[in-house]
């Protein structure tokens, strides 16, 4: 019968009594230590921000310049927030965590960046030889250094405190990105208010007027600039994460700062080049921010491909091991064929049978991250409970998914030659109780004996 390792039960203490827990006692946590707690005061928090935000905003701008701020300001959300989820379609982040991020961005860091770069540019104004420079300095200076310090705010959080969701570029290009299109979305209504509000007293109309303007470069021409800079800080966190537990903890650091100085240099770039003029802006547009852009888009989708191929590379293990079927490594690994196996699914079982299929793509998904970090050290002293949990999770899927695979990796590629798996040939499915995270044969344990590969077909439907 398969063992599992003996979870202790209660907390050891050195002596019972003093405030101490005796043995078989559970130390339950402090009403301030629960997760709950700390949910609903960062909710009360964010909703909080987002309510003193609402009122500065329209303060400023008025009830009609913020409402057509706001109408303007929503349209390049949709398609900021698509791109980058599809960008994380190989191990999509929990939508917990997206919605943090971007009501951070929107309302939290927003308003940390108006009363910062508000009061900053007064106290200039009123301290320096030259109050006509205020506005050109706190645009330049201050104001990136305070928005893209707010905005990493979002992506440390999640890194500290949802590690298991943060392992690597594509996760902090992806939380980066939905923090800074929430700030983004919250600045453009500002902008697009108050040149509705300008264009009220002068009479401006049609194209010719200053919201028309202020829309074509902030909406049309530039949506993704905010999302860009913070990129830069989400890719050093990505690296951060790549570095193995208790190695190079300087390195550790340091990646995510030199990601933020790059994320405000280019900020500073950016703004500085209305300094210039018309024609200061659009050849830094074409000369700095678009290479850049492009440079950055490639590195994101070749980081998704490299996370497909990790997924093509390690779940051959697991095939020997007699845990996936021999198609699976290759289907998993390919975007077009996960989908198909989805379809399939709901084609011939419904609803609960595509999600059970879903469910079955992520878990392997994680599984193949978590044994590619476990061979190079990054996993942690919790890889063999880890793994032992997905392993779980998919053998409790198999039924729905195996058959689902199977046929879209026919699909994909009809003539299919499952691949020679190196490593010992098992003479029978044994579990036996925890073991090192990876022996010296470096195949993953087999099933359980009740789960013996072999004792049912799962592709015969």
């Amino acid at each position: 019968m398969a063992t599992y390792p003996s979870y202790p039960n209660a907390f050891p203490s050195a002596q019972p009594g003093a405030g101490a827990p005796g043995p078989g006692t559970l130390r339950h946590p402090r009403w301030w230590q629960r997760r709950a707690v700390h949910a609903w005061a960062l909710a009360s928090l964010l909703a909080l921000s987002g309510l003193v935000i609402l009122a500065l905003v329209r303060e400023q701008t008025g009830t009609k310049g913020f409402l057509v701020g706001l109408c303007l300001a929503v349209l390049p959300v949709p398609l900021l927030i698509s791109a980058f989820r599809w960008l994380d379609r190989v191990a999509p982040a929990p939508w917990r965590n997206l919605m943090f991020s971007f009501a951070w961005g929107a309302c939290a860091a927003a308003l940390i960046a108006i009363v910062a770069n508000s009061f900053a540019t007064h106290w200039i104004a009123t301290n320096s030889a030259d109050p006509s420079h205020a506005d050109t300095l706190g645009a330049t200076v201050i104001a990136p250094v305070v928005e893209e310090s707010a905005k990493a705010c979002a992506v440390l959080l999640i890194f500290l405190f949802r590690r298991r969701d943060f392992t690597g570029i594509v996760d902090g290009v992806v939380i980066a990105g939905v923090t800074a299109t929430g700030f983004a979305f919250t600045e453009n209504i500002l902008y697009l208010g108050n040149a509705f509000g300008t264009d009220q007293l002068s009479g401006g109309t049609g194209i010719a007027s200053v919201t028309a303007a202020t829309f074509f470069v902030r909406i049309v021409m530039s949506p993704f600039a905010h999302p860009l800079f913070t990129v830069l800080t989400g890719i050093g966190f990505g690296l951060a994460a790549w570095t193995a537990p208790g190695r190079g903890p300087v390195r550790r650091v340091l990646l995510p700062l030199a990601g933020l100085l790059l994320a405000m240099g280019m900020h500073a770039t950016w703004n500085g080049s209305a300094v210039f003029g018309h024609y200061g802006f659009f050849a830094v547009y074409a000369l700095f921010m678009m290479p850049v852009f492009a440079l950055l888009t490639w590195l994101a989708i070749w980081t998704r491909q490299r996370e497909l191929r990790t997924i093509r590379s390690e779940l051959p293990a697991y095939v020997a091991a007699g845990w996936l079927g021999p198609a699976e490594p290759f289907a998993l690994g390919s975007m077009r064929a996960r989908r198909l196996a989805r379809e399939f699914a709901q084609h011939h079982g419904g609803k609960e049978t595509a999600k059970a299929v879903a469910e079955y793509e992520e878990y392997a998904t994680t599984l193949a991250f978590l044994r590619h970090r476990g061979r190079r050290g990054r996993a942690g002293v919790l890889y063999v409970a880890r793994e032992r949990e997905l392993l779980d999770e998919l053998w409790a899927r198999r039924h729905a998914a195996r058959p689902a695979l199977a046929y879209a990796a026919h699909a994909v590629a009809p003539v299919w030659v499952p691949p020679v798996y190196a490593g010992p040939v098992y003479a029978g499915p044994v579990y036996a109780g925890p073991v090192a995270p990876f022996p010296a044969h470096n195949t993953p344990h087999a099933p359980h004996p009740h789960h013996a590969p072999g004792a049912h077909n799962p592709y015969r439907y």
